[in-house]
């Protein structure tokens, strides 16, 4: 067994300051014991306007974000999931929102780039999202290899989306790692529930840090940072504030579920369950 943490925050605009608490946190959990940490979204900024965020955007392998994080896993013999940093695209007027694995030797794993860019209107609050104003969307999903367990990787808004899930489970994933910053409004709609239903219907661990609090541009996010086992079971969560969130990954036990309770071999492909009702 593997004990993994979840990290959660309420950045605000200064970017020191953002990494001077993620540093904090990845203490704490290493102290605790943590073998695998995992940052929300967006932890080194939460600025007054998401166009904030491309001016900080760095070059990948390069900047003082990643170094950051690099330095971190170095210092406390860790793997990080850097939830999303800002990485430049072909486009100046945008960043990817990339999130980076990186080994205890503070080396680059994988980097996923978010697919799914939240364009919403929230109309009982009358709150608008355009992230594709500022983000370059990701393509290509994204499972790797880990001492933990094979990981997939996917950002926040990608909750909504089981087919990415789907493609994950079938690549082998058994830990699923979605790093948000959920308003308080879906959150309080959505958020458990979701997670929760990615677990179970892929029979995997999530990890879900996210950011908890109210932030300078005005909107509230809604934390409940939780680790769920595959069984859908919360093996830990807080709801507000910064904070460590730590459960023990039992690959054996996942694996065990598997064989007992074999839904994953049960799938049919879309093109079966079209000819079924033809």
């Amino acid at each position: 067994m593997a004990l993994i943490a979840a990290l959660q925050m309420a950045a605000g605009p200064n970017v020191p300051a953002n990494l001077m608490e993620a540093g904090r946190l990845i203490k704490e959990a290493a102290a605790r014991g943590a073998r695998m940490v995992v940052l929300p979204e967006t932890f080194a900024m939460m600025g007054a306007d998401e166009a904030d965020r491309v001016k900080i955007a760095e070059t990948f392998g390069d900047g003082p974000i990643q170094t950051f994080i690099s330095q971190q896993a170095i210092k406390y013999g860790v793997w990080i999931v850097a939830g999303t940093i800002p990485i430049r695209s072909e486009d100046p007027a945008k960043s990817y929102a990339a999130s980076i694995l990186y080994d205890a030797k503070g080396k680059v794993v994988a980097r996923y780039d978010k697919i799914h860019l939240f364009d919403v209107e929230l109309s009982e609050n009358h709150e608008v999202y355009t992230e594709s104003d500022t983000t370059m969307p990701g393509h290509q999903p994204v499972v790797v290899d880990t001492p933990f367990g094979k990981l997939g990787m996917s950002v926040c808004y990608d909750l909504r989306f089981p087919e990415l899930y789907r493609r994950l489970s079938e690549q082998g994933a058994q830990i699923l790692v979605i790093p948000a910053a959920f308003t308080e409004l879906t959150g309080k709609a959505h958020w458990d529930v979701l997670i929760r239903a990615r677990a179970i219907e892929n029979l995997c661990y999530v990890i879900a840090p996210g950011q908890g609090g109210y932030h300078v541009s005005g909107r509230t996010t809604y934390g409940h940072s939780m680790i769920v086992d595959y069984w859908g079971r919360v093996r830990d969560v807080r709801e507000k504030g910064a904070g460590v969130v730590l459960a023990d990954i039992d690959l054996d036990a996942l694996e065990q579920t598997r064989k007992t309770f074999p839904v994953l071999s049960h799938r049919c492909s879309t093109q079966t369950i079209t000819e079924g009702t033809s």
